[in-house]
């Protein structure tokens, strides 16, 4: 069978950045090192650079030595770092206010948000009050708020927990019925930023007139630093969470960005031990890697890219692609998908399509993603791109999935 080719707007936006996506994608040896496979899970964690694999070759063999803890050049060194990368943090999130601000370490997003819901949310609540979160999401966005529910109410503090809700249409967040839910006792709103299993960009940049001028709004941000621009002054949120991992840096890597605006100030309680310096410098790297190659062209790679496989696949009865259904292209009126398309096939179970894709050199994620409770229940294929993906990859996938159709 020939291969298939998905037309549209995306083609010409893709034969635009060409030149630019080659020049970037020739600099993730993994990938170049592997031209048989295409990588499609980026969502669950992208590959490096040879910039950032770099970086932490040179901290490991120069400068490795624990921060804070020394005098002597090497731990000054490993102090300055992380000075440095908070900062850093702060301008690549374009921080109005950095004077006041503060960023904090963590393992990832997971740990982030656990973070800001022990550490933070229970200082702002008294009996009574009402918190706003997403049931639809990634189950990280869900369990630490419920968690913080919990222990409030061993102390005898009984707050409410509330769905943000979603447009059904779409499957953003809806702006217009937030602004209802909203009462007087409603004291924190937590929100996703893109969407890890329908990729759509939830329009968090609607919720802040929804909630009004001062409810604090926690933003998981998992899927969209490092694959978009993110600025916290166009959102203003009082928190931005991520982790560095799926940004092009290491496991074990992330941030909590927060405002220290509305509600208390965040300082982590118990002892702070040892800092992850190799991933903190990995991070400080990939920011300046991203930087460099221009976060803008990357979400506009990767929404091209999604576009050309929806534009695809909707030609193919055999197949469901989960989330709106008014965003499979690229000149889609709503939000559009931002790197990230889900499908079923109608008759093959979503683990057995995985295994066909990877005998074909296809490396995509099947299961239910980790939604949360009111989220997609049944399993499916997840393919996510970045930057090191090319229209070559997403028409051989199309080929395979009409040879299954």
């Amino acid at each position: 069978m020939a291969p298939i080719t998905a037309h549209g707007q995306s083609a010409a936006l893709l034969e635009e950045l060409g030149p630019w996506q080659r020049a970037l994608r020739a600099q993730f040896p993994i990938i170049t090192g592997n031209p048989e496979l295409a990588y499609l899970d980026s969502a669950a964690t992208t590959q490096k650079p040879q910039a950032v694999l770099d970086a932490v070759q040179a901290q490991l063999t120069t400068a490795n030595a624990n921060a804070g803890r020394g005098s002597y050049p090497w731990a000054n060194a490993s102090t300055a770092l992380v000075a440095e990368v908070r900062d850093r943090i702060k301008t690549f999130l374009g921080d109005p206010a950095p004077e006041r601000s503060a960023v904090h370490f963590t393992s990832g997003t997971t740990e982030g948000l656990r973070l800001v819901a022990r550490d933070w949310l229970p200082e702002l609540l008294t009996d009574g009050d009402e918190i706003i979160v997403p049931f639809a999401d990634h189950e990280a966005n869900l369990a630490p708020w419920q968690e913080a529910q919990r222990l409030l109410a061993r102390q005898g503090v009984r707050i409410e927990v509330r769905e943000l809700p979603y447009q059904t249409s779409s499957g953003d967040y809806d702006p217009a019925a937030l602004a209802e839910l909203v009462g007087p006792r409603t004291r924190f709103v937590a929100a996703t930023h893109v969407h890890h299993v329908y990729g759509g960009n939830m329009n968090v940049h609607l919720l802040r007139e929804a909630v009004g001028p001062d409810v604090p709004i926690c933003l998981d941000a998992a899927q969209s630093v490092g694959h978009l621009p993110v600025s916290v002054a166009e959102l203003d949120v009082d928190f931005v969470v991520f982790s560095g991992h799926k940004a092009l840096a290491l496991p074990g890597s992330g941030a909590v960005w927060a405002r220290q605006a509305r509600g208390p100030q965040l300082d982590p309680g118990g002892w702070r031990g040892s800092p992850n310096t190799t991933g903190i410098a990995s991070l400080a790297a990939a920011l300046d890697w991203l930087d460099a190659a221009g976060t803008e062209r990357i979400g506009r790679w990767t929404v091209a890219l999604a576009a050309r496989l929806t534009e695809g696949l909707r030609t193919l009865d055999a197949y469901e692609i989960v989330g709106c259904q008014s965003s499979l292209a690229l000149d889609a009126s709503v939000q559009q998908r931002c790197g990230i398309v889900t499908l079923r096939h109608r008759s093959i179970g979503a683990s057995d399509l995985g295994f066909i894709l990877f005998s074909h050199g296809f490396m995509v994620r099947t299961d239910g993603h980790c939604q949360a409770g009111a989220g997609e229940r049944d399993s499916s294929v997840r393919a996510s791109l970045h930057v090191y993906n090319t229209p070559e990859e997403i028409d051989r996938l199309l080929t395979v999935l009409a040879s299954l159709a």
